[in-house]
This record gives C-alpha cells, structure tokens and sequence, in this order.
C-alpha cells in the first residue's frame, strides 16, 4: 500500500504543476548529469530555497509553500507527508503541498518522525533553560508536547512557550544553534545538540534512549580536557542504523586543529568517526548506504549535491539547502 501511494505522489508530481529547476541549463552534460543523479534518488527530494519548500525528482521541480519563513522539511516514514517549520512552529502537509496543518504553538527546531510515522520529535526549551527533546502526535487535535530529553523534565511543568527568535547572521552563527534532531531508525534513540553533556563540554552532540533517558555524549567541544570551541548538529541516521552524520566546526587549541563548516560520519557500533564530502560541505541526508544529498558551496550560495559516500564522487543538482530524501518503500 505504501509503494502504491509513493507512487501516486511521484507520477502527480510529473505533471502541469512542475517547473524547470533553478540553476540547471538545459541541454548541457552537467545538466544532464544532474538530473540523472537525482532521477536515480530512491524517492522525491524536499529541500528549502528562499525560505520555501520544494520537492523535485530529475529535472522538475514544485513548490509547497509561499511566504517564506519554511524551514527543515522532514519526511514521514511512509513518504507521504513532510514535517517542516513555519516562522519557527512545527507543522506537517503532504508530499504534494496539501493539508498544511500547525501540530504545536511551542516554538519548534528541527523535527524527526518515529519509525512508526506515530510521532514527531523536535527541539525546544527544557526545563533546564537549554534545548530540550519533545514529542508530539503526528495527528494534529491529540495531546500536545511531552518531554523526551533531559530525563529529568519529565516530571516537569513545561516552560512557557517563547517567542520564536529569527535566524539570522553568518552561516557559522545559524548552523551553531541549529536544534534540529534525528530519530533512529529502530526508534529507540534520538540524536541531538546538547543534553547533558552541557554540565561538562561548551557545546555537544548527544544520543539519547527514549525508554530510559539515558544519554551518550558522540561529540564534545571546550570544556572538560578540550582544549577547541566549536559544534556538531543537524544529525542524520542511515536507515540501517549503523551511521549517525553530522554537521560540525572545530577551531582547535592551534591554527593546525582548525576544521571550517564539514561533515562527520559516525560508526555507531564502533565509536570511529570520519570526515567526509569537503570543506563547507553540511546537512547530510542520507540516500542509501553508499549516497548522501547535502548542502554545499556552488556559485556564491547552497547547492543541493549528490555525494558518493565511498569515493566523494559529487554530482550539483540545483540550488537550495536543508534535503531530505523520500523514503522507498519497505
């Protein structure tokens, strides 16, 4: 059923309402390269450009919303709704743009649906006065909010809902904060920035398990023994769970330490970490085991890119940031 719907989407999304991609020059080997790189993506690619969010699949394109203000696009499991911001609020549509439906008035980072499609994880205050992990129902008119992380805000009254803040300065000043999180596949932990890795480190990346509340720090910076500033955010599993990535900035205790904006791929089983893809290369959304689409440098701005995760091979697709790949049908 789920293929039969997936389907339905993608051949709805081939028609009159599809536009040429921006940046792609048509009748060229490198347009065509890129299209045929994102034609052999499994499913649709969400993405944000201008502060809107579109979906495209080879060398066609549709926007979802108008406004501006539209933020981190998420798939469900299933591959037919998108979690996405609005002006900092969690909301949720259709694959084709329908149904926009806010779930929250709690300002919102990032969201993550469970495996299930039940829920929708996001960032926002904690208890603590730092980012905190909650969950909603997918379905809007259920419960609101409950807290995940820190485990113990649990017991706590949720803190009063804040007015949204806007995103602004240097691309280093939007990614340091950027609360986005990232359940994992079996939906028994979720990755995020923070946690209680803060009482230590200046800035961390944590894994945390939703039954108990326990917490595992992946990446740490300043603080304790470390001697280096910088951050790891906007996490994203491989759906086979063996690999968390994310974005990260290091400036070490040397000019030789420093690392400008990269990504880092972790082996969960194994603890060992790699950098892959190039300087400024960020917001890593994982395709397959052997492809990402990320956000990297083209022409003076983001660019949605293809990258071959065993050589670096890299394909441009189009301009916009923040991907996310359709899932394919289980």
């Amino acid at each position: 059923m789920v293929g039969s719907a997936t389907f339905a989407v993608a051949v709805s999304l081939s028609g009159a309402l599809f536009q040429p991609a921006a940046g792609q020059a048509a009748g060229t080997d490198g347009a065509l390269s890129s299209r045929s790189a994102e034609a052999a993506l499994p499913g649709l690619l969400a993405y944000v450009r201008g502060g809107d969010v579109y979906v495209s699949k080879g060398a066609t394109e549709k926007r979802l919303t108008t406004g501006g203000g539209h933020a981190r696009p998420r798939w469900s499991p299933d591959g037919q709704r998108l979690a996405f911001l609005r002006k900092g609020r969690l909301w949720t549509m259709t694959a084709d743009g329908g149904a926009q439906t806010r779930l929250s008035t709690r300002p919102a980072a990032g969201p993550s649906w469970s495996p299930d499609g039940k829920w929708i994880a996001f960032a926002s205050l904690s208890c603590t006065g730092g980012p905190g992990v909650y969950r909603i129902p997918a379905t809007a008119g259920a419960t609101g909010p409950e807290v995940l992380f820190p485990r113990d805000c649990r017991t706590e009254d949720l803190p009063e809902e804040a007015a949204a803040g806007a995103t602004t300065g240097s691309l280093n000043d939007r990614l340091r904060y950027d609360d986005a999180v990232a359940w994992s596949p079996d939906g028994t932990r979720l990755a995020f920035r923070g946690g209680d890795c803060e009482s230590i480190y200046d800035s961390c990346l944590s894994i945390g398990t939703v039954a108990t509340g326990e917490e595992k720090t992946v990446a740490a910076y300043g603080g304790g023994s470390l001697q280096n500033r910088g951050y790891a955010v906007v996490p994203s599993w491989r759906a086979d769970g063996r690999k968390l990535s994310w974005t990260a900035y290091q400036e070490g205790e040397t000019a030789a330490g420093n690392k400008p904006v990269h990504l880092v791929e972790y082996d969960v089983p194994t603890g060992t970490q790699r950098t892959v893809g190039s300087a400024m290369d960020r917001e890593l959304a994982y395709a397959d085991a052997g492809r990402a689409v990320i956000t990297s440098r083209n022409r003076g701005g983001s660019w949605l890119t293809v990258l071959a995760l065993t050589n670096g091979t890299r394909t441009l697709l189009r301009a916009g940031s923040q991907p996310s790949v359709q899932p394919t049908p289980h």
